[in-house]
C-alpha cells in the first residue's frame, strides 16, 4: 500500500471509513430493532399480566359472592326451617301426652321420627353450606361426630384414628360433600348388612393424598352377591372427584377405602 499513489490511498481510506460507518449503522439499526422488540414484548407481557389479574379479581369477587350467598342460605335455613321443625316436634310431643289412643300415639311417634330425620338432614346441609368447614380437620371432626351419633343406638362400637393429618389443609365444598355422602352410605351399609360388633374409621394423609378407611368386623360380602346401588353410587361419586373406591371383603369383615388427591 506504500507504493500506491496518494489519491488511491485517500480513496481506499475513505472507502474503509464509509464501510465502517455502514457497518456501524447496520449494528445501530439492529440494536434499535431488538430494543423495540424487547419493549414490545415487555408491554405485551404487562398487558397479559394485567388481564390475568383482572380475571383473577373477577373470580375472587365471584367466589366471595358465592360464599356470601351460601352463608345467607345457611342462616335462613337455620332460622326458618330449624325453628319450624323444632316447633313441629314440640307440638307433636305435646299431642302425644294428651291423646290416649294407641294408634294415634304410634302415628305421632312416626311424626317425631320424621321430624328428627329432617332436623339431622338440615344440620348436614348447613354443615355442607358453611365455607368455614372447607378444611380437612373440620371434615374429619364432623365425619367422626356423625358416625358416632349414627352408631350410638346400635351394638356397633366405633374406633377412630388419624394419621399425619394436617388439619388446615383446604378441601373444596364439592369434594367434602361427596366424601361425606360416601362415608354416610358406607356406615349405613355396615349397620344394615355386616352384623359387625366394631367399626374402625381411619383417616390418613400423605402430602396431597388423603385416604378414608371404613373397616368392620362383620360377616363380609358373599362371593355370589352382586354389586348393589350403594356401592355403585359410592364409586360414581369418587369418579366425579377423580378419586378411587376400593373394597376388600373377607370372612372376618369388610374394608372399604376412599382415596383422593387434595
Amino acid at each position: 500500500m506504500k507504493n500506491l499513489p496518494y489519491e488511491i490511498k485517500v480513496v481506499y481510506i475513505i472507502a474503509i471509513i464509509v464501510m465502517m460507518f455502514f457497518v456501524a449503522f447496520i449494528i445501530f439499526v439492529v440494536l434499535m430493532y431488538n430494543r423495540k422488540q424487547l419493549l414490545y414484548l415487555k408491554e405485551k407481557q404487562l398487558k397479559e399480566a394485567e388481564y390475568q389479574n383482572q380475571l383473577l379479581q373477577k373470580e375472587l369477587e365471584q367466589q366471595r359472592s358465592i360464599e356470601k350467598e351460601r352463608e345467607r342460605i345457611s342462616h335462613d335455613m337455620h332460622d326458618d326451617l330449624g325453628a319450624g321443625i323444632s316447633a313441629l316436634k314440640l307440638q307433636a310431643e305435646f299431642l302425644k301426652y294428651k291423646v290416649e289412643d294407641n294408634a294415634l300415639q304410634n302415628d305421632i311417634d312416626e311424626l317425631l321420627k320424621t321430624s328428627e330425620e329432617m332436623n339431622i338432614s338440615m344440620r348436614e346441609m348447613l354443615w355442607s353450606l358453611n365455607s368455614g368447614n372447607d378444611t380437612l380437620g373440620s371434615f374429619i371432626d364432623y365425619a367422626i361426630l356423625y358416625t358416632g351419633n349414627f352408631l350410638k343406638k346400635t351394638k356397633i362400637v366405633l374406633h377412630s384414628e388419624c394419621v399425619d393429618i394436617i388439619a388446615d389443609t383446604p378441601i373444596s365444598t364439592e369434594l367434602r360433600r361427596n366424601l361425606f355422602l360416601c362415608l354416610k352410605e358406607a356406615v349405613n351399609n355396615v349397620y344394615k348388612h355386616s352384623q359387625a360388633n366394631t367399626l374402625k374409621l381411619s383417616f390418613c394423609q400423605n402430602k396431597t393424598q388423603f385416604l378414608i378407611t371404613i373397616e368392620d368386623s362383620g360377616i363380609g360380602i358373599p362371593d355370589n352377591q352382586s354389586e348393589g346401588n350403594g356401592l355403585r353410587n359410592m364409586k360414581r361419586r369418587m369418579n366425579e372427584v377423580e378419586g378411587k373406591c376400593n373394597i376388600l371383603s373377607k370372612s372376618s369383615g369388610t374394608s372399604l377405602t376412599f382415596e383422593i388427591t387434595l
